[in-house]
């Protein structure tokens, strides 16, 4: 059992560092960065903890995990009680680890803020969610037998699907997932590069699920194989989490031109289908020497990131208003930084240039000074007249957000959508205008992080239960 420490030690203590590989290796490979805790190293994190009552951390994650209670299964050295702790109500704590944006969920309310860095609660599900794998160690709890027999379907296997489907399946219910692509996973796998989320990891929890009873379905399109409407006739309550994974372009003149790609194509030909081990896998991505991606979110970090390794010589972020606006998490701008990438800041696409073989050769751009706020918070990015300039590029990737895919919601007989194609669902139920489907995730938030989406599967599966059990 680890020492607990005084209070006034803890506040003394700084955030222990996660190792991680050397960038100028990293850009040559896909393997993960960061390399995780070791057991040391979570003990002595886990002994910053000051255990509060009531947990702010805990009104802050929104899979509402029991993060004072693993913390201290930590510090018992009871690593297998702090998982069982975890997969309580989380059933992708490894995946959940690694890309939550935890510094503005649960670290962002821990109470350590006010004098110094919060406990890496991330850090420290991850550690445990990557020692019971290592270790073997699973959790199969009980599933209640008073559902039994009671089917629900799952529009796409996605955080939020996935995560519905855990809680159902605990609770006994006939679960079945319909994914459109070949593999299980949704964002987690076409959209997340493999050097943040590695794909046997998803795979791993992904079949943990599937020993829970939930059945899943792949290269299975709904509203072309099956509709909406059918699901409802043959299952007890149809659950939507189809996600956001039509992309968005900037309609300026040389979006047509070949080397010009949606950053949800890029990676999804990248992740997916694997181009990053072509000739392995017969995925061939063209990448130049020089690469702009369009955008300041997490998956532009992704794209330009995976250009550089991809064996992009310049990978170069475009981005309309300043670092301080850019809304990709901290560390993922810190590690393109320390990989080499280039900003171009303050800095907005026209129109992109060809060569007289269809080609794209340019990229021309305009300067922007941030004038006031707009609806979303931040400065508004105002062109600066003349400052029009061309930077040489082989290929540009736009990053600028996804939208609704329109697929699913034709097929959705009484399911109503808003005017962006996004599926209209209580916030606190995930109830849609039709009494037996129920929709959340990105498909109704538009894309968000992946921890909502799980809050999200959550909130609807207790609501399905609720309903199902009157």
């Amino acid at each position: 059992m680890a020492e607990r420490i005084k209070a006034s030690e803890k506040f003394k203590r700084d955030r222990v560092p996660m190792k991680e590989q050397d960038p100028k290796e990293r850009i040559k490979n896909f393997n993960e960065v960061p390399y995780g805790y070791s057991f040391e190293e979570a003990i002595k994190e886990a002994q910053r903890c000051l255990q509060c009552k009531p947990p702010a951390c805990v009104a802050g994650c929104p899979a509402d995990v029991h993060v004072p209670e693993f913390i201290d299964k930590i510090l018992d050295e009871d690593v297998e009680g702090a998982f069982k702790e975890i997969k309580l109500t989380n059933a992708l704590p490894a995946i959940c680890g690694r890309v939550c944006p935890q510094e503005e969920q649960c670290e962002g309310a821990c109470i350590l803020n006010k004098k110094g860095k919060p406990i890496a609660i991330g850090r420290l599900e991850r550690f445990v969610a990557d020692w019971a794998r290592e270790k073997g160690v699973v959790d199969e709890p009980p599933a209640e037998d008073s559902n039994v027999g009671k089917r629900v379907a799952i529009v796409g296997s996605g955080p939020a699907g996935l995560a519905c489907a855990a809680d159902l399946a605990k609770l006994g219910y006939d679960v079945a997932i319909f994914e459109a692509l070949h593999k299980p996973g949704g964002v987690l796998v076409y959209g997340i590069p493999e050097f943040r989320l590695p794909k046997a990891i998803v795979q791993y929890e992904v079949d943990q699920i599937k020993e829970m009873g939930v059945k899943i379905y792949t290269d299975y399109v709904i509203g072309y194989i099956k509709t909406v409407d059918e699901l409802v006739e043959e299952y007890d309550a149809v659950f939507l989490a189809n996600g956001a994974g039509a992309p968005s372009f900037l309609h300026i003149p040389g979006e047509n031109l070949n080397g010009v790609y949606s950053a949800s194509e890029f990676l999804t030909r990248s992740n997916l289908m694997r181009a990053f081990d072509f000739p392995n896998y017969d995925t061939p991505l063209n990448v130049g020497k020089r690469v702009v991606v369009i955008g300041g979110g997490n998956v532009a970090m992704d794209a330009v990131r995976t250009a550089k390794r991809l064996g992009a010589e310049e990978s170069i972020i475009v981005y309309r208003r300043s670092r301080t606006e850019m809304p990709a998490r901290a560390e993922e701008i810190e590690h393109a930084e320390a990989e080499g990438i280039q900003f171009e800041l303050l800095t907005n696409p026209v129109k992109i240039l060809g060569d007289d073989n269809g080609n794209v050769k340019g990229l021309e751009c305009i300067r922007m000074e941030l004038g006031e706020p707009d609806e979303s918070g931040r400065r508004r990015p105002v062109p600066i007249e003349g400052s029009n300039f061309v930077m040489d590029v082989d290929n540009v990737i736009v990053a600028i957000g996804q939208n609704a895919n329109p697929i699913v919601a034709r097929s959705a007989t009484g399911v109503e959508t808003n005017k962006w194609g996004y599926f209209i669902a209580d916030e606190n139920t995930g109830k849609t205008t039709h009494p037996k489907v129920w929709a959340g995730g990105d498909i109704v938030t538009g894309a968000a992080t992946v921890i909502l989406a799980v809050g999200a599967g959550k909130k609807a599966a207790k609501s399905i239960h609720e309903t199902l059990s009157q």
